[in-house]
């Protein structure tokens, strides 16, 4: 694995921003942006570019009927683009609009030189066309009598047109295309593109229009405007600078490493781009990779079927790096994914909010509850440790081999593959059990720190993917900007002796689905119908016959019954008030093995800050329920009200997760 200074340059398709953007326009850039972020940290000298696609007939005739002109109607949606990248934490390099100056010069340039060279002349185009695709078909193109790429309805259309001569090149690509068997990924892709368009024949390219008027002129004929083909594809090079005035980045970057691009843009990025290049005398990219899409049940996602997924509700609802995490997870490498709200909510809970986020509120707590945030020196290292210390040895060379691969997907399931291990070895050391004798001390100390390097070395792996994340760990880890590098997390040890650590702590607040909302209130409505029939039934005390200040005793349980009532001591390890209700608190409760999240109507008796470390009674096998938004997993014990409120506590400290029995 090398971390030497190289160069690397990757793009996302430019996005038409006649189109709302949704989940699956998301995965193309958040997966472009995780790959850019992982060359970053290995040392590569990193170019990454994206942008939007503003000419054509679709934005002038919406323009038209917004009442606007077209480069102000597109600024407005433009704008929405760049907030979206910015809520879903994208670090581009450069944002490209076809609309620069700077781009227009390059493609006046382009289109001059291909026809000065005579691989582009002027003849008529007549064909079906299709409108919101701009596009030409044949009759044998269309399905069914309609766009094969949209499905939407075509018309006969007939213009001037200037033409690119494709079968100059046809056979030049096909010899590229076999001797590079990367070049178009996955294999699936380059099966199709070779069947179905290059063996069979290419007919020429229409590459300018009249019909309209919103596009780059022709500058040597201005009633035509270039079409998308040499417009929108040559934005990979007009922004290296590539025939234009911008800073020259064609010698540093050049070709790109990969166009990362949803699959139904193969065959212009795979055919039609790397013709245009051959033509400018231009090398070729060195891989495009055609991923698949996020499809619902009913298929995939449009704006025409109204079923698109907008990714800033969902960041509102679960978070930027729960998102992040969500669709680089569920895509396999080369196919089409499933999005499901619940298999958003379950990777939350499960991958998330469990695995992740109670490992590091757990190994925290235990760090500062035994040791005052401060590991000692002393290190007393088992054979129990070998494993562990194997696996995150091991770990970075795996992910990284995903990583240069593009499979996201397999290297963040290893990654959590190392965090189930990390966990499990919590269970195989029990440091809660090693605490209790002050003869263990150097061995609970060397566990802690085997779980706090495991943790670091984590945080490093999930950077590219889950930068807020990765971020919220180092701050709870405290350790420096050089323990995040990736060169420090191929040797097992580089976590700072005798650092203070801050106690974390939930990183990923448990979400509940809806059915599961459901059925909690189906089931309190049936217990509350029960109570009511019962104190009917069992209460032969009249209301106005009770004389004493207490309310009667409940119904009459066996002891079988009160041993199903579960009640732990638990260390609240952080209280806040809720966001949404002045009455409730949301506490998060350690129980040694694990945390739990606590929502109680507590605010008008104590204070956030005076329960922070405080032990008490928690009931730990209710059903969760939901208050105001947020999932309480636990309930507190507590007496009285109002100035004779105390909750019930341990007479002296004991371990978290202590039965009370």
């Amino acid at each position: 694995m090398t971390t030497e200074k190289k160069s690397f340059y990757i793009s996302t398709p430019i996005y038409y921003p006649s189109d709302k953007l949704h989940i699956g326009h998301t995965y193309s850039t958040v997966a472009a942006d995780t790959i850019a972020r992982f060359k970053k940290l290995l040392g590569y000298d990193v170019f990454f570019l994206t942008g939007t696609d503003e000419h054509g007939q679709k934005i002038e005739q919406a323009a038209i009927a917004a009442g606007k002109e077209p480069k102000e109607y597109v600024d407005k949606i433009v704008e929405s683009i760049v907030h979206l990248w910015e809520v879903m934490n994208i670090d581009y390099d450069k944002f490209i609009r076809t609309t620069d100056a700077y781009h227009v010069k390059s493609i006046q340039s382009i289109f001059r030189k291909l026809y000065e060279q005579g691989d582009i002349y002027k003849s008529y185009y007549e064909g079906w066309y299709c409108t919101p695709c701009e596009a030409y078909w044949t009759n044998t193109q269309l399905d069914d009598g309609k766009c094969p790429d949209c499905g939407r309805e075509v018309h006969m259309a007939k213009e001037e047109a200037y033409f690119f001569k494709m079968s100059n090149y046809a056979q030049r690509l096909i010899d590229h295309i076999h001797a590079n068997p990367n070049f178009i990924s996955p294999e699936s892709a380059k099966n199709e593109m070779l069947n179905n368009f290059l063996l069979p024949g290419l007919e020429d390219l229409c590459v300018s229009r009249t019909s309209f008027q919103w596009g780059i002129p022709v500058d040597f004929d201005e009633k035509h405007v270039v079409y998308v083909w040499v417009d929108a594809l040559s934005n990979y090079i007009s922004a290296l600078g590539y025939l234009n005035d911008e800073p020259q980045l064609m010698d540093r970057f050049w070709p790109a490493d990969v166009h990362l691009i949803g699959k139904d843009i193969l065959r212009f990025h795979t055919i039609y781009w790397p013709i245009i290049l051959m033509a400018l005398g231009l090398d070729l990219p060195k891989q495009i990779y055609g991923h698949g899409w996020i499809l619902l049940k009913g298929g995939k996602m449009s704006k025409s079927k109204g079923n698109v997924i907008d990714p800033i509700e969902l960041v509102e609802k679960y978070g930027t790096d729960t998102l992040r995490y969500y669709v680089l997870r569920e895509m396999p490498f080369g196919g089409d994914g499933v999005y499901s709200e619940d298999n958003l909510i379950t990777r939350n809970n499960a991958d998330l909010a469990n695995d992740l986020g109670n490992l590091l509120s757990r190994t925290t707590s235990m760090v500062d509850k035994y040791f005052g945030g401060y590991l000692p020196k002393a290190r007393y290292f088992d054979t129990i440790d070998t494993d562990l210390i194997q696996m995150a040895t091991d770990v970075p060379f795996v992910v990284a081999e995903y990583m240069h691969a593009y499979e996201i997907s397999n290297a963040l399931a290893h990654v959590w593959k190392f965090v189930s291990r990390v966990n499990k070895y919590i269970d195989e050391t029990e440091p809660w059990v090693l605490a209790k004798d002050e003869n263990n001390q150097a061995r609970l100390a060397t566990v802690l720190y085997n779980l706090l390097e495991s943790l670091r070395i984590i945080a490093v792996l999930i950077s590219a993917a889950m930068p807020q994340t990765a971020a919220k760990m180092q701050e709870a880890l405290q350790f420096s900007e050089e323990a995040m590098t990736w060169q420090s997390i191929l040797t097992f040890g580089k976590y700072p002796a005798e650092n203070k650590i801050c106690p974390s702590g939930a990183l990923f607040p448990r979400v509940m689905t809806e059915e599961e909302e459901k059925r909690i209130e189906k089931r309190m409505e049936k217990e509350k119908k029960k109570m009511e029939k019962n104190t009917e039934t069992n209460n032969e005390i009249k209301a106005e016959e009770v004389t004493e200040p207490y309310p009667p005793f409940k119904e009459t349980i066996t002891i079988e019954e009160f041993a199903k009532v579960d009640m732990r001591v638990a260390t609240i390890i952080k209280a806040e008030k809720h966001p949404n209700a002045d009455k409730l608190l949301v506490l998060q409760a350690d129980l040694g093995y694990c945390q739990k999240q606590i929502v109680t109507g507590i605010a008008e008796f104590k204070n956030p800050g005076e329960l922070v470390g405080k032990q008490i009674v928690v009931v730990v096998n209710l059903k969760p329920a939901k208050f105001r938004g947020m999932v309480s997993e636990a309930m507190i014990t507590a007496v009285g009200d109002y100035e004779t409120f105390a909750m019930i506590v341990p007479e002296k400290e004991v371990q978290a997760g202590e039965m009370v029995k």
